[in-house]
């Protein structure tokens, strides 16, 4: 075991000051992490799915979310962030997409979901803006 000499000594910076001594039950406060800058690859695209499950029908009907969903149900999403290789969408776009194509993924204890590009089947552009110019052949 060190004598209290030793540790003194260790926690001495090396100006020569003496470290301050931590109170007696005062709670230790470490920085939490730092948010991290998130940087996808390729065609990926993180979208957040703003329903909580619900849906209703053209008649009003409400379904909840723990009604058998049809497999084949397309879903509208907010864009949150793009890779560089994306074409078609940008973020604040609302894209359609097949749920069971993306992964969930949680960022910054949000629920996301990460597909690829050519999971989209449409974008619906956020009003005001210039649509993208067509690709020609």
């Amino acid at each position: 075991m060190a004598t209290p000499e030793a540790v003194d000594s260790a926690e001495t910076p090396s100006d020569g000051a003496p470290a301050p001594a931590p109170t007696a039950g005062a709670p230790t406060t470490r920085p939490g992490p730092a948010p991290t800058e998130i940087r996808l690859t390729a065609d990926r695209l993180v979208v957040r799915v703003p329903e909580n499950g619900e849906r209703r029908t053209s008649g009003g009907l409400l379904i909840p979310a723990t009604a058998a969903s049809a497999p084949k149900r397309l879903t509208w999403a907010d864009v949150h962030l793009v890779g560089p290789d994306v074409r078609v969408a940008k973020v604040g776009d609302r894209v359609l997409f097949l749920p069971q194509a993306g992964l969930e993924v949680d960022l910054d204890g949000e629920e996301y979901v990460l597909l690829r590009e050519r999971d989209v089947q449409a974008v619906a552009s956020a009003p005001g803006r210039e649509p993208a110019p067509g690709q020609y052949l």
